[in-house]
């Protein structure tokens, strides 16, 4: 589990392309994560396209790093499927923190971009993908190569825990 402590957010990336067989490991990982009452209601749009990336980009005052990466991925759910819709944005954080962590084993680095529940960053990926209207998008995360080594960070606090016997 190193990829827990070495992960980082990476905004910078290289041009290399990101192979199609990284990518599908990614979303193997992403569809391995658990979901409540097992729904798996995610779908996810896999984005290379440099003009669609620079309009992902422009749907977030954060997201403009969205552009330099060779692979956008738009994670999103679908509107009242499974046993516990309820459950959606838990499940497809579950989703994206796998994705991310696979993609740090690789060697790729990520960014979690969020656009849920954010409705004017929604409606703006909705029209750029031109997703149907059931399919709820969740966040941008760009693939890539880091172009740089992230500084590691610890962020253990023993102070935020409580242990009571």
């Amino acid at each position: 589990m190193n990829s827990i402590f070495h992960r980082r957010s990476i905004r910078q990336y290289t041009a290399k392309p990101v192979s199609r067989d990284d990518i599908e490991q990614v979303l193997r990982a992403a569809m391995a994560a658990p979901t409540a009452c097992d729904d798996r209601q995610y779908q996810f749009y896999v984005v290379t396209n440099p003009g669609l990336r620079q309009q992902l980009a422009a749907c977030s005052l954060y997201a403009g790093c969205a552009a330099g990466a060779p692979v956008v991925i738009v994670p999103c759910w679908e509107k009242e499927t499974g046993h516990a819709p309820e459950y959606a944005p838990v499940n497809l954080s579950l989703v994206c923190e796998n994705l991310m962590l696979e993609a740090d084993d690789l060697g790729l680095g990520t960014v979690f971009l969020g656009i849920y529940p954010e409705t004017d960053r929604m409606q703006k990926v909705s029209d750029a993908l031109r997703l149907p209207a059931n399919l709820v998008p969740f966040a941008l995360i760009p693939l890539g190569h880091p172009a740089r080594e992230a500084a590691k960070k610890d962020k253990f606090d023993p102070a935020r825990i409580h242990c009571i016997d």
